[in-house]
């Protein structure tokens, strides 16, 4: 599955969800918003989160993510997965990202 295809069915879950928008992430790349602000995004085929600093790293340790770059800057609260087959949790990612973003 592409990561296209894998955000499409994230954002059909998360969507009727109250708070949830659909919109673009940085640039023109297809998001999804709660209260406004990015939490989940498609950007050069990956996967990527907005998630604690210290969820990120841990993820990026892990050896399935990395940090994500814009430009030349590595944004420590935003993790990148390149879609692969296995067993990640994408959904559950996007909930923990959510959550993230509202504060909860």
């Amino acid at each position: 599955m592409s990561a296209e295809a894998i955000f499409a069915a994230i954002a059909a879950e998360l969507l009727p969800e109250p708070g949830v928008e659909e919109g673009t992430g940085f640039g023109t790349n297809p998001g999804l918003r709660s209260g406004g602000r990015i939490f989940a995004m498609v950007v050069r085929g990956e996967l990527v989160y907005k998630l604690p600093a210290a969820r990120c790293e841990e993820l990026a340790g892990g050896g399935r993510a990395h940090l994500f770059v814009v430009g030349k800057r590595e944004m420590r609260e935003w993790v990148a997965f390149e879609v692969l087959d296995g067993d990640d949790d994408f959904l559950g990612l996007a909930r923990e990202a959510r959550a993230f973003v509202s504060g909860a």
